[in-house]
Protein backbone atom coordinates (compact mmCIF):
# COMPACT_ATOMS: atom_id res chain seq x y z
CA UNK A 1 0.00 0.00 0.00
CA UNK A 2 1.41 3.35 -1.05
CA UNK A 3 2.03 5.81 1.79
CA UNK A 4 -0.32 8.79 2.08
CA UNK A 5 0.90 12.15 0.83
CA UNK A 6 1.46 15.11 3.12
CA UNK A 7 -1.85 16.73 2.08
CA UNK A 8 -3.82 13.57 2.83
CA UNK A 9 -2.06 13.12 6.19
CA UNK A 10 -2.78 16.73 7.21
CA UNK A 11 -6.42 16.44 6.19
CA UNK A 12 -6.78 13.18 8.06
CA UNK A 13 -5.10 14.58 11.17
CA UNK A 14 -7.24 17.73 11.23
CA UNK A 15 -10.42 15.77 10.62
CA UNK A 16 -9.54 13.16 13.24
CA UNK A 17 -8.70 15.83 15.81
CA UNK A 18 -11.95 17.71 15.23
CA UNK A 19 -14.05 14.56 15.20
CA UNK A 20 -12.46 13.24 18.39
CA UNK A 21 -12.96 16.60 20.09
CA UNK A 22 -16.56 16.87 18.91
CA UNK A 23 -17.26 13.27 19.88
CA UNK A 24 -15.80 13.83 23.33
CA UNK A 25 -17.79 17.04 23.91
CA UNK A 26 -21.04 15.78 22.37
CA UNK A 27 -20.67 12.40 24.04
CA UNK A 28 -20.05 13.99 27.43
CA UNK A 29 -23.06 16.29 26.98
CA UNK A 30 -25.20 13.36 25.85
CA UNK A 31 -24.25 11.19 28.83
CA UNK A 32 -24.75 14.06 31.29
CA UNK A 33 -28.13 15.00 29.80
CA UNK A 34 -29.26 11.36 29.71
CA UNK A 35 -28.34 10.83 33.34
CA UNK A 36 -30.06 14.09 34.36
CA UNK A 37 -33.29 13.18 32.52
CA UNK A 38 -33.42 9.69 34.01
CA UNK A 39 -32.44 10.92 37.47
CA UNK A 40 -35.16 13.58 37.53
CA UNK A 41 -37.75 11.12 36.30
CA UNK A 42 -36.64 8.55 38.84
CA UNK A 43 -36.62 11.04 41.74
CA UNK A 44 -40.05 12.35 40.82
CA UNK A 45 -41.49 8.83 40.56
CA UNK A 46 -40.04 7.80 43.94
CA UNK A 47 -41.35 10.95 45.62
CA UNK A 48 -44.78 10.47 44.06
CA UNK A 49 -44.94 6.86 45.23
CA UNK A 50 -44.00 7.82 48.77
CA UNK A 51 -46.71 10.49 48.86
CA UNK A 52 -49.36 8.13 47.52
CA UNK A 53 -48.43 5.34 49.94
CA UNK A 54 -49.03 7.69 52.87
CA UNK A 55 -52.72 7.72 51.96
CA UNK A 56 -52.90 3.96 52.46
CA UNK A 57 -52.13 4.15 56.19
CA UNK A 58 -53.34 3.05 58.60
CA UNK A 59 -53.80 -0.41 57.13
CA UNK A 60 -57.32 -1.71 57.70
CA UNK A 61 -56.23 -5.32 57.50
CA UNK A 62 -52.72 -6.49 58.29
CA UNK A 63 -53.42 -9.67 56.31
CA UNK A 64 -55.14 -8.38 53.19
CA UNK A 65 -56.76 -10.40 50.48
CA UNK A 66 -56.88 -9.68 46.77
CA UNK A 67 -59.51 -6.98 47.19
CA UNK A 68 -57.55 -5.01 49.78
CA UNK A 69 -54.36 -5.49 47.70
CA UNK A 70 -56.23 -4.06 44.71
CA UNK A 71 -57.20 -0.99 46.74
CA UNK A 72 -53.58 -0.50 47.83
CA UNK A 73 -52.37 -0.82 44.24
CA UNK A 74 -54.98 1.60 42.94
CA UNK A 75 -53.87 4.19 45.50
CA UNK A 76 -50.48 4.53 43.75
CA UNK A 77 -51.75 4.10 40.20
CA UNK A 78 -52.26 6.92 37.72
CA UNK A 79 -52.38 7.22 33.92
CA UNK A 80 -48.58 6.94 33.58
CA UNK A 81 -48.01 4.41 36.35
CA UNK A 82 -49.18 0.84 36.72
CA UNK A 83 -49.00 -0.78 40.19
CA UNK A 84 -49.25 -4.22 41.74
CA UNK A 85 -49.46 -5.14 45.45
CA UNK A 86 -48.15 -8.48 46.69
CA UNK A 87 -48.69 -10.26 49.99
CA UNK A 88 -46.86 -13.56 50.10
CA UNK A 89 -48.80 -15.68 47.55
CA UNK A 90 -51.53 -13.12 46.96
CA UNK A 91 -51.51 -10.23 44.46
CA UNK A 92 -53.78 -7.43 43.43
CA UNK A 93 -56.13 -8.34 40.56
CA UNK A 94 -54.95 -5.57 38.25
CA UNK A 95 -51.51 -4.13 37.54
CA UNK A 96 -48.49 -5.19 35.55
CA UNK A 97 -47.03 -8.69 35.38
CA UNK A 98 -44.96 -9.42 38.52
CA UNK A 99 -42.62 -11.44 36.28
CA UNK A 100 -41.04 -8.12 35.32
CA UNK A 101 -39.80 -7.73 38.90
CA UNK A 102 -36.35 -9.18 39.39
CA UNK A 103 -35.48 -11.46 42.28
CA UNK A 104 -32.87 -8.98 43.41
CA UNK A 105 -35.49 -6.23 43.67
CA UNK A 106 -37.92 -8.55 45.54
CA UNK A 107 -35.26 -9.45 48.09
CA UNK A 108 -34.39 -5.79 48.72
CA UNK A 109 -38.05 -4.82 49.22
CA UNK A 110 -38.69 -7.85 51.44
CA UNK A 111 -35.79 -6.59 53.55
CA UNK A 112 -37.58 -3.30 54.17
CA UNK A 113 -35.92 -1.04 51.55
CA UNK A 114 -37.51 1.28 49.04
CA UNK A 115 -35.63 0.50 45.82
CA UNK A 116 -35.92 1.05 42.06
CA UNK A 117 -34.54 -0.49 38.90
CA UNK A 118 -34.56 0.38 35.18
CA UNK A 119 -35.20 -2.57 32.88
CA UNK A 120 -36.24 -3.31 29.30
CA UNK A 121 -39.56 -5.17 29.34
CA UNK A 122 -40.94 -6.38 26.03
CA UNK A 123 -38.89 -3.75 24.17
CA UNK A 124 -39.98 -0.83 26.35
CA UNK A 125 -37.76 0.89 28.96
CA UNK A 126 -39.48 0.72 32.36
CA UNK A 127 -38.72 2.14 35.80
CA UNK A 128 -39.84 -0.27 38.53
CA UNK A 129 -40.06 1.06 42.12
CA UNK A 130 -40.68 -1.29 45.02
CA UNK A 131 -41.59 -0.35 48.59
CA UNK A 132 -42.65 -2.35 51.69
CA UNK A 133 -45.63 -1.33 53.85
CA UNK A 134 -44.83 -0.99 57.55
CA UNK A 135 -47.02 -1.48 60.65
CA UNK A 136 -46.52 1.04 63.44
CA UNK A 137 -46.89 -0.48 66.92
CA UNK A 138 -48.38 1.47 69.87
CA UNK A 139 -44.87 2.05 71.21
CA UNK A 140 -43.98 3.74 67.86
CA UNK A 141 -41.84 0.85 66.73
CA UNK A 142 -42.33 -0.43 63.19
CA UNK A 143 -42.35 -3.83 61.64
CA UNK A 144 -42.79 -5.18 58.16
CA UNK A 145 -46.33 -6.01 57.21
CA UNK A 146 -45.28 -8.36 54.43
CA UNK A 147 -47.16 -6.25 51.86
CA UNK A 148 -45.02 -5.17 48.91
CA UNK A 149 -46.09 -2.48 46.48
CA UNK A 150 -44.45 -2.14 43.05
CA UNK A 151 -45.03 0.53 40.42
CA UNK A 152 -43.96 0.40 36.78
CA UNK A 153 -43.52 3.61 34.86
CA UNK A 154 -42.76 3.69 31.14
CA UNK A 155 -39.60 5.61 30.25
CA UNK A 156 -40.47 5.74 26.58
CA UNK A 157 -40.95 9.56 26.49
CA UNK A 158 -37.61 10.05 28.19
CA UNK A 159 -36.02 7.56 25.79
CA UNK A 160 -37.35 9.56 22.85
CA UNK A 161 -35.79 12.68 24.34
CA UNK A 162 -32.52 10.84 24.78
CA UNK A 163 -32.69 9.59 21.18
CA UNK A 164 -33.18 13.18 20.00
CA UNK A 165 -30.10 14.15 21.98
CA UNK A 166 -28.16 11.35 20.30
CA UNK A 167 -29.35 12.53 16.88
CA UNK A 168 -28.21 16.05 17.74
CA UNK A 169 -24.86 14.68 18.85
CA UNK A 170 -24.45 12.83 15.55
CA UNK A 171 -25.50 15.94 13.62
CA UNK A 172 -22.97 18.03 15.51
CA UNK A 173 -20.31 15.42 14.76
CA UNK A 174 -21.08 15.46 11.01
CA UNK A 175 -21.13 19.26 10.88
CA UNK A 176 -17.85 19.31 12.79
CA UNK A 177 -16.34 16.81 10.35
CA UNK A 178 -17.36 18.95 7.38
CA UNK A 179 -15.97 22.03 9.10
CA UNK A 180 -12.76 20.15 9.90
CA UNK A 181 -12.31 19.11 6.26
CA UNK A 182 -12.81 22.70 5.06
CA UNK A 183 -10.47 24.05 7.74
CA UNK A 184 -7.89 21.36 6.96
CA UNK A 185 -8.09 22.13 3.21
CA UNK A 186 -7.44 25.81 3.87
CA UNK A 187 -4.61 25.04 6.30
CA UNK A 188 -2.94 22.47 4.05
CA UNK A 189 -3.16 24.81 1.07
CA UNK A 190 -1.30 27.44 3.05
CA UNK A 191 1.30 24.92 4.22
CA UNK A 192 1.74 22.93 1.02
CA UNK A 193 1.95 25.84 -1.44
CA UNK A 194 5.43 26.91 -0.29
CA UNK A 195 6.42 23.25 0.01
CA UNK A 196 5.36 22.59 -3.60
CA UNK A 197 7.19 25.71 -4.78
CA UNK A 198 10.28 24.58 -2.90
CA UNK A 199 10.02 21.10 -4.45
CA UNK A 200 9.64 22.58 -7.95
CA UNK A 201 12.69 24.79 -7.46
CA UNK A 202 14.69 21.85 -6.09
CA UNK A 203 13.77 19.72 -9.14
CA UNK A 204 14.82 22.50 -11.51
CA UNK A 205 18.07 22.91 -9.59
CA UNK A 206 18.69 19.17 -9.77
CA UNK A 207 18.08 19.27 -13.54
CA UNK A 208 20.79 21.89 -13.92
CA UNK A 209 18.81 25.14 -13.84
CA UNK A 210 21.03 27.01 -11.39
CA UNK A 211 18.82 30.10 -11.58
CA UNK A 212 15.89 28.29 -9.98
CA UNK A 213 14.56 30.11 -6.93
CA UNK A 214 11.43 29.92 -4.79
CA UNK A 215 9.20 32.78 -3.66
CA UNK A 216 9.42 33.76 0.02
CA UNK A 217 6.13 34.53 1.76
CA UNK A 218 5.93 35.81 5.33
CA UNK A 219 8.43 35.22 8.10
CA UNK A 220 7.53 31.79 9.48
CA UNK A 221 9.63 28.60 9.47
CA UNK A 222 8.70 27.75 5.87
CA UNK A 223 9.75 31.20 4.74
CA UNK A 224 13.07 30.71 6.52
CA UNK A 225 13.53 27.37 4.70
CA UNK A 226 12.77 29.11 1.37
CA UNK A 227 15.31 31.86 2.10
CA UNK A 228 17.92 29.27 3.05
CA UNK A 229 17.24 27.36 -0.19
CA UNK A 230 17.59 30.54 -2.26
CA UNK A 231 20.86 31.45 -0.52
CA UNK A 232 22.19 27.93 -1.03
CA UNK A 233 21.16 27.93 -4.71
CA UNK A 234 22.81 31.31 -5.26
CA UNK A 235 26.03 30.13 -3.64
CA UNK A 236 25.92 26.90 -5.66
CA UNK A 237 25.40 28.87 -8.86
CA UNK A 238 28.38 31.06 -8.05
CA UNK A 239 30.65 28.08 -7.34
CA UNK A 240 29.50 26.18 -10.45
CA UNK A 241 30.15 29.23 -12.61
CA UNK A 242 33.64 29.49 -11.14
CA UNK A 243 34.29 25.79 -11.70
CA UNK A 244 32.98 25.94 -15.27
CA UNK A 245 35.15 28.94 -15.98
CA UNK A 246 38.18 27.20 -14.50
CA UNK A 247 37.38 24.03 -16.46
CA UNK A 248 36.98 25.99 -19.68
CA UNK A 249 40.28 27.77 -19.03
CA UNK A 250 42.01 24.45 -18.35
CA UNK A 251 40.63 22.87 -21.52
CA UNK A 252 41.53 25.90 -23.57
CA UNK A 253 45.02 25.83 -22.09
CA UNK A 254 45.45 22.13 -22.91
CA UNK A 255 44.14 22.63 -26.44
CA UNK A 256 46.33 25.67 -27.04
CA UNK A 257 49.44 24.01 -25.65
CA UNK A 258 48.78 20.84 -27.64
CA UNK A 259 48.38 22.75 -30.89
CA UNK A 260 51.44 24.84 -30.17
CA UNK A 261 53.49 21.70 -29.53
CA UNK A 262 52.65 20.10 -32.86
CA UNK A 263 55.09 22.21 -34.89
CA UNK A 264 58.17 21.67 -32.70
CA UNK A 265 57.19 18.03 -32.28
CA UNK A 266 57.14 17.57 -36.03
CA UNK A 267 60.72 18.84 -36.17
CA UNK A 268 61.70 16.64 -33.22
CA UNK A 269 60.09 13.63 -34.89
CA UNK A 270 62.14 14.24 -38.05
CA UNK A 271 65.35 14.51 -36.04
CA UNK A 272 64.35 11.42 -34.02
CA UNK A 273 63.88 9.44 -37.23
CA UNK A 274 67.40 10.40 -38.33
CA UNK A 275 68.85 9.48 -34.94
CA UNK A 276 67.00 6.18 -34.98
CA UNK A 277 68.49 5.34 -38.37
CA UNK A 278 72.00 6.30 -37.23
CA UNK A 279 71.75 4.66 -33.79
CA UNK A 280 73.27 1.39 -34.97
CA UNK A 281 76.44 3.15 -36.11
CA UNK A 282 76.90 5.21 -32.96
CA UNK A 283 78.85 4.17 -29.86
CA UNK A 284 76.81 2.06 -27.40
CA UNK A 285 75.85 4.84 -24.98
CA UNK A 286 75.12 7.32 -27.78
CA UNK A 287 73.06 4.72 -29.66
CA UNK A 288 71.03 3.95 -26.54
CA UNK A 289 70.43 7.66 -25.99
CA UNK A 290 69.40 8.15 -29.63
CA UNK A 291 66.87 5.32 -29.44
CA UNK A 292 65.51 6.68 -26.12
CA UNK A 293 65.08 10.15 -27.66
CA UNK A 294 63.31 8.62 -30.63
CA UNK A 295 60.94 6.56 -28.43
CA UNK A 296 60.12 9.42 -26.07
CA UNK A 297 59.46 11.71 -29.03
CA UNK A 298 56.96 9.17 -30.35
CA UNK A 299 55.33 8.93 -26.89
CA UNK A 300 55.13 12.71 -26.61
CA UNK A 301 53.64 12.95 -30.10
CA UNK A 302 51.01 10.35 -29.17
CA UNK A 303 50.16 12.23 -25.95
CA UNK A 304 49.79 15.55 -27.78
CA UNK A 305 47.59 13.95 -30.45
CA UNK A 306 45.40 12.39 -27.75
CA UNK A 307 45.11 15.70 -25.92
CA UNK A 308 44.07 17.40 -29.15
CA UNK A 309 41.47 14.68 -29.71
CA UNK A 310 40.11 15.06 -26.18
CA UNK A 311 39.94 18.84 -26.60
CA UNK A 312 37.78 18.35 -29.70
CA UNK A 313 35.31 16.25 -27.72
CA UNK A 314 35.29 18.78 -24.88
CA UNK A 315 34.67 21.70 -27.20
CA UNK A 316 31.95 19.81 -29.11
CA UNK A 317 33.61 20.06 -32.53
CA UNK A 318 34.27 16.33 -33.00
CA UNK A 319 32.28 15.06 -35.98
CA UNK A 320 31.64 11.78 -37.76
CA UNK A 321 32.63 10.96 -41.33
CA UNK A 322 30.07 8.20 -41.95
CA UNK A 323 30.41 5.50 -44.58
CA UNK A 324 28.71 2.21 -45.30
CA UNK A 325 31.33 -0.35 -44.28
CA UNK A 326 31.76 -4.09 -43.87
CA UNK A 327 32.41 -4.34 -40.12
CA UNK A 328 34.24 -7.67 -40.28
CA UNK A 329 36.61 -6.32 -42.94
CA UNK A 330 37.21 -3.19 -40.85
CA UNK A 331 38.21 -5.34 -37.84
CA UNK A 332 40.56 -7.42 -39.97
CA UNK A 333 42.15 -4.25 -41.42
CA UNK A 334 42.72 -2.90 -37.86
CA UNK A 335 44.43 -6.13 -36.76
CA UNK A 336 46.42 -6.42 -39.97
CA UNK A 337 47.70 -2.82 -39.88
CA UNK A 338 49.18 -3.37 -36.40
CA UNK A 339 50.51 -6.87 -36.93
CA UNK A 340 48.00 -8.47 -34.52
CA UNK A 341 46.45 -10.96 -36.93
CA UNK A 342 48.34 -13.93 -35.49
CA UNK A 343 47.97 -12.79 -31.83
CA UNK A 344 44.21 -12.27 -31.81
CA UNK A 345 41.47 -14.83 -32.36
CA UNK A 346 38.64 -13.27 -34.39
CA UNK A 347 35.04 -14.45 -34.73
CA UNK A 348 33.76 -12.27 -37.55
CA UNK A 349 30.60 -13.35 -39.40
CA UNK A 350 30.45 -11.98 -42.92
CA UNK A 351 27.77 -9.75 -44.32
CA UNK A 352 27.50 -7.40 -41.32
CA UNK A 353 27.40 -3.84 -42.62
CA UNK A 354 26.83 -0.57 -40.82
CA UNK A 355 26.99 3.16 -41.44
CA UNK A 356 29.91 4.23 -39.23
CA UNK A 357 33.04 6.38 -39.13
CA UNK A 358 35.77 3.82 -39.98
CA UNK A 359 38.63 5.93 -38.58
CA UNK A 360 36.98 6.32 -35.18
CA UNK A 361 35.96 2.65 -34.97
CA UNK A 362 39.57 1.75 -35.84
CA UNK A 363 40.76 3.97 -32.93
CA UNK A 364 38.35 2.20 -30.54
CA UNK A 365 39.42 -1.29 -31.63
CA UNK A 366 43.12 -0.42 -31.56
CA UNK A 367 42.83 0.80 -27.96
CA UNK A 368 40.83 -2.21 -26.77
CA UNK A 369 42.96 -4.88 -28.47
CA UNK A 370 46.22 -3.08 -27.59
CA UNK A 371 45.24 -2.94 -23.90
CA UNK A 372 44.23 -6.60 -23.90
CA UNK A 373 47.58 -7.62 -25.42
CA UNK A 374 49.63 -5.40 -23.08
CA UNK A 375 47.85 -5.94 -19.78
CA UNK A 376 45.92 -9.17 -20.19
CA UNK A 377 46.90 -12.73 -21.00
CA UNK A 378 46.35 -14.75 -24.18
CA UNK A 379 44.26 -15.78 -25.89
CA UNK A 380 42.82 -12.39 -26.85
CA UNK A 381 39.64 -12.58 -28.91
CA UNK A 382 37.43 -10.23 -30.91
CA UNK A 383 33.83 -11.34 -31.46
CA UNK A 384 31.30 -9.65 -33.74
CA UNK A 385 27.53 -10.07 -33.47
CA UNK A 386 24.61 -8.05 -34.85
CA UNK A 387 20.86 -7.61 -34.84
CA UNK A 388 18.74 -5.46 -37.16
CA UNK A 389 19.56 -2.26 -35.25
CA UNK A 390 22.87 -2.74 -33.43
CA UNK A 391 26.30 -4.28 -33.86
CA UNK A 392 28.28 -5.58 -30.89
CA UNK A 393 32.04 -6.08 -30.74
CA UNK A 394 33.47 -7.92 -27.73
CA UNK A 395 37.21 -7.76 -26.96
CA UNK A 396 38.34 -10.20 -24.30
CA UNK A 397 41.52 -11.49 -22.74
CA UNK A 398 42.02 -14.41 -20.34
CA UNK A 399 44.08 -12.69 -17.65
CA UNK A 400 43.14 -12.13 -13.99
CA UNK A 401 40.61 -9.44 -14.91
CA UNK A 402 40.17 -6.06 -13.29
CA UNK A 403 39.76 -5.35 -9.61
CA UNK A 404 36.18 -4.42 -8.66
CA UNK A 405 37.42 -1.08 -7.34
CA UNK A 406 39.04 -0.34 -10.70
CA UNK A 407 36.03 -1.13 -12.96
CA UNK A 408 34.14 2.17 -12.39
CA UNK A 409 37.28 4.20 -13.30
CA UNK A 410 38.58 2.32 -16.33
CA UNK A 411 37.41 5.05 -18.72
CA UNK A 412 38.56 7.98 -16.57
CA UNK A 413 41.24 10.21 -18.06
CA UNK A 414 44.78 9.48 -16.86
CA UNK A 415 43.45 6.87 -14.39
CA UNK A 416 46.05 4.32 -13.32
CA UNK A 417 44.92 1.12 -11.63
CA UNK A 418 48.19 0.92 -9.72
CA UNK A 419 50.35 3.71 -8.33
CA UNK A 420 53.35 1.62 -9.33
CA UNK A 421 52.38 2.17 -12.96
CA UNK A 422 52.93 5.91 -12.81
CA UNK A 423 54.93 5.64 -16.02
CA UNK A 424 53.36 3.57 -18.79
CA UNK A 425 53.67 3.16 -22.54
CA UNK A 426 50.38 4.88 -23.33
CA UNK A 427 49.07 8.38 -22.72
CA UNK A 428 46.43 7.26 -20.23
CA UNK A 429 43.73 8.70 -22.51
CA UNK A 430 43.16 5.79 -24.89
CA UNK A 431 40.11 4.24 -23.22
CA UNK A 432 38.58 7.66 -22.52
CA UNK A 433 38.92 8.53 -26.22
CA UNK A 434 37.50 5.12 -27.17
CA UNK A 435 34.35 5.70 -25.10
CA UNK A 436 33.95 9.25 -26.44
CA UNK A 437 34.11 7.88 -29.99
CA UNK A 438 31.50 5.23 -29.13
CA UNK A 439 29.16 7.85 -27.69
CA UNK A 440 29.70 10.09 -30.71
CA UNK A 441 28.09 7.23 -32.69
CA UNK A 442 25.20 7.20 -30.16
CA UNK A 443 26.56 3.92 -28.85
CA UNK A 444 28.48 2.94 -25.72
CA UNK A 445 31.54 1.11 -24.47
CA UNK A 446 31.42 -0.93 -21.25
CA UNK A 447 33.70 -3.29 -19.35
CA UNK A 448 33.09 -6.26 -17.04
CA UNK A 449 35.00 -9.27 -15.80
CA UNK A 450 34.16 -12.46 -17.67
CA UNK A 451 32.75 -15.26 -15.45
CA UNK A 452 35.68 -17.56 -16.21
CA UNK A 453 38.37 -14.89 -15.96
CA UNK A 454 39.66 -11.97 -17.98
CA UNK A 455 38.40 -8.49 -18.83
CA UNK A 456 35.56 -8.19 -21.32
CA UNK A 457 35.07 -4.88 -23.21
CA UNK A 458 31.77 -4.57 -25.09
CA UNK A 459 31.29 -1.99 -27.86
CA UNK A 460 27.68 -1.42 -29.02
CA UNK A 461 27.08 0.80 -32.03
CA UNK A 462 23.91 1.53 -34.00
CA UNK A 463 23.95 0.16 -37.53
CA UNK A 464 22.68 3.51 -38.81
CA UNK A 465 24.40 6.21 -36.76
CA UNK A 466 23.24 9.78 -37.32
CA UNK A 467 25.88 12.41 -37.88
CA UNK A 468 25.51 14.85 -34.92
CA UNK A 469 25.91 18.54 -35.49
CA UNK A 470 29.48 19.65 -35.07
CA UNK A 471 32.36 21.27 -36.75
CA UNK A 472 34.71 19.63 -39.17
CA UNK A 473 37.82 18.07 -37.80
Amino acid sequence: MAPLGLRARLLFTFALLCVVTAAAVAGGMYVQARNDILQRTQDAAVQSMRSRLETVFPLRNPEPGPAELGEIASAVTDRNVSAVALYFGERSPAGFDPMAISEELRRAVAGGQLVWQRIMWRGVPILIIGAPLLIVEPDDTTRLSGIEVYTARSLDPEQRSIDRLAAWAWSIGLVTLAFAVVLASVATRGVLRPVRELGRAARLLGQGDLRARTAVHGSDELAEVARTFNDTAAELERHVKQLRAMEADARRFVADVSHELRTPLAALAAVADVLDEEAAGLPEHAGRAARLVSQETLNLTELVNDLIEISRFDSGVAALALNEIDVAELVRATLRARGWTESVRAELPSGVTARLDPRRVDVILANLVGNALRHGEPPVSVRLSADPHWITLEVRDHGPGLDEAVLPHVFDRFYKASAARARSEGSGLGLAIARENARLHQGDLTVTNAPDGGALFTLRLPRRADDPEGGAE
